[in-house]
């Protein structure tokens, strides 16, 4: 019988990592033993760990995360695909405030992510993990939390977010458009009123559809 609750999936998490300790997890998850601690006490785990450790001791994340199937990847039927794509995170922050600088293409870690479920989302080859900052788009987006942005859906949807590229500064935003402008709408509409990019002229180059954000989760 699946059991998702937070306690439940720390014991799996330990079991794991072959650790019996809170301390020990959080030596395997390279996060401190407060880290673990306010996670049993708020009783919320953080997704990317889950990713994390799934990746680390080739464990399903079905049973890491559910408690359901086996624990170890290569007990799975040989005919369910749980291949692994290791997708990067990169170091620029994408901001969901009033923009931020973009630091390149440079990677610091890399996240395994279950190769069926990134397929159900769009271009594997093409996706990347970024960090949000600011907090415009609460409550769907908080400040800190790690988006999944497909770089090759750049065609424009009513209602999903994006990551967009003005001039030096990187947004995630809801984005419309009009003939010669595109429009950037954050949830949090009190703080933040939504902005209009003029596309024409010298500005037809500066502003560019980096991808859409196809899924998120609250950051380390």
């Amino acid at each position: 019988m699946k059991d998702a609750t937070p306690d439940a999936l720390l014991e799996r998490m330990r079991k794991a990592a072959g650790t019996t300790t809170d301390k020990a997890l959080a030596q395997a998850l390279g996060v401190t033993a407060q880290a673990v601690s306010e996670a049993r006490r708020k009783q919320k785990v953080p997704p990317v760990w889950e990713i994390a450790l799934a990746a680390q001791y080739q464990v399903s994340l079905d049973w890491l995360h559910f408690g359901i199937g086996q624990m170890r990847l290569g007990s799975q039927d040989p005919h369910v695909d749980v291949d692994l794509v290791w997708i990067p995170m990169v170091e620029a922050v994408l901001s969901a405030g009033h923009g931020s600088f973009e630091t390149g293409g440079a990677h610091e870690r890399q996240y395994a992510f279950r190769s069926d479920f990134l397929r159900r989302k769009g271009n594997a080859a093409r996706m990347v993990l970024m960090r949000v900052d600011g907090d415009s788009m609460e409550p769907a987006i908080k400040s800190g939390d790690v988006v999944l942005i497909d770089q090759s859906q750049t065609t424009l949807t009513p209602g999903k977010f994006y990551a967009v590229g003005v001039e030096d500064m990187v947004f995630i935003k809801l984005v419309s458009a009009i003939p010669g402008k595109i429009l950037l709408h954050s949830l949090n509409r009190e703080m933040y009123p939504p902005l209009e990019v003029d596309t024409r002229g010298d500005l037809e180059d500066a502003v560019r559809i980096v991808g859409r954000c196809v899924w998120s989760c609250r950051g380390l």
